[in-house]
């Protein structure tokens, strides 16, 4: 039954995840949109933080997690986000509710295999920009989305190793519509691309007692830049303005070269120091190469990439995890931190981003399935220079569903 149902939520959901719009930021104007994913509920609630890894949940921010597993593990998660942007004189209010990700993990052994999917980047804008005369409105939709398969291998009982190998696809759509006042008919240009493209990951996860309660938990992933293709369309027109919506006069294509962009490479270190099973904190830093990135099929004057690094902290704790007759004993409590530098510069101004979170992990069912709460409360960007400012209230949601399969059975 439970092999059923997990084959019916993966067709389910991800038909569901390729139609969704992650983000109302207009932030996600720029690149191939606003980073979506940074982890599952269980680490975001510890800052990002993807340090710690065990035998009933998945880590799917380093590939040689999928080592430790004992049981098969399937993990889905979403999320809400509320958010408000304001700027030096207005502001107004929005959300989102998305599929964060779909992941399935299978012991073998001393290998561990791992596959799924996941929204990596999202696009999802609607803004207005004056102009001499008139004024453009500017909207966007897409992202670009993981299909992934994962190996891990435990190499000694302290040390295992593990890889990615990432097959990433989407479609981002950018449209502009300019109105001047002296003109009977508005202009549209609709730029889109097609995305494709491979990406690889590599990853270790190293621990060890260093005493008789402490363990020493150390990770490592480093995801080398590639190349991803984007088939370019661009399509113009003369579009009449009414209340009632835009209507199309005449269109035509115009012809631009189809480009590659740089993927660009990625380097984590992370260390962990917990009493395992009762409790844990660890820090993580992140540096991505986004000062190599080139865009897609159009550039933007006042727009620079920087290096851009990541600072997690957080923990978790456990009262009794053995305890039968207090449930809340049972329960997981997570909290943690982090900073980022985004590498964005817009207008010579560097975008920021900073977030707290907490949330809990809730035992249900059988075989240590569980359940897990998450919160994040945090801004990005600032409302100086002519910016725009964006203070966000996230609310993360996953189930972690264990099994035993390819058991041979005594009695049927």
């Amino acid at each position: 039954m439970f092999r059923k149902t997990v084959i019916g939520l993966f067709l389910l959901i991800t038909s569901i995840a390729l139609a969704q719009e992650g983000t109302t930021s207009p932030y996600s104007f720029y690149g191939i949109g606003s980073l979506k994913f940074r982890g599952t509920a269980e680490s975001r609630s510890m800052g990002g933080l993807g340090v710690f890894s065990d035998s009933i949940h998945l880590n799917l921010q380093n590939p040689a997690g999928y080592a430790g597993l004992r049981l098969i593990n399937f993990s889905v998660g979403g999320s809400h986000q509320s958010l408000k942007q304001k700027n030096e004189t207005e502001s107004q209010n929005t959300s989102t509710s998305t599929l964060d990700y779909l992941a399935m993990g299978i012991p073998m052994g001393k290998f561990g295999m791992g596959f799924g999917l996941l929204p990596y980047t999202s696009v999802g804008y609607d803004f207005y920009s004056e102009v001499p005369d008139g004024i453009t409105q500017y909207t966007g939709n897409g992202g670009l989305n993981k299909v992934f398969l994962s190996l891990g291998y435990q190499v000694t009982p302290e040390l295992s190793l593990g890889m990615d190998a990432n097959y990433n696809f989407g479609k981002i759509e950018n449209t502009a519509v300019t109105q001047k006042s002296e003109l009977q008919y508005g202009t549209r240009v609709v730029n889109r691309s097609n995305l494709s493209g491979f990406t690889f990951n590599i990853g270790a996860l190293y621990k060890r007692m260093v005493t008789e309660d402490l363990e020493l938990s150390g990770s490592f992933t480093f995801t080398p830049g590639t190349n991803i293709s984007s088939e370019n369309l661009r399509r113009t027109g003369s579009v009449s303005i009414l209340p009632a919506g835009i209507f199309e006069i005449d269109e035509r294509d115009i012809s631009v070269p189809n480009t590659e962009f740089n993927f660009p490479s990625q380097l984590t270190f992370g260390v962990g120091l917990s009493k395992p099973k009762y409790w844990g904190v660890g820090l993580e830093y992140i540096n991505q190469k986004t000062s190599n990135f080139t865009n897609r099929s159009f550039t933007s004057e006042n727009v620079t990439y920087k290096n851009a690094s990541k600072f997690n902290v957080g923990g978790f704790y456990i009262p009794n995890y053995n305890s039968f007759g207090e449930y809340y004993k049972r329960v997981v409590y997570r909290a943690g931190a982090r900073f980022e530098q985004t590498g964005l510069s817009v207008g010579g101004h560097d975008i920021n981003e900073f977030g707290i979170s907490f949330g809990v992990g809730l035992p249900i069912g059988r075989l240590f399935s569980n359940m897990n709460l998450g919160f994040e409360l945090g801004t990005r960007g600032t409302t100086d220079y002519g910016l725009i400012k964006e203070n966000f209230f996230n609310t993360y949601l996953s189930f972690s569903l264990n099994d035993r399969w390819f058991e041979k059975r005594l009695y049927d």
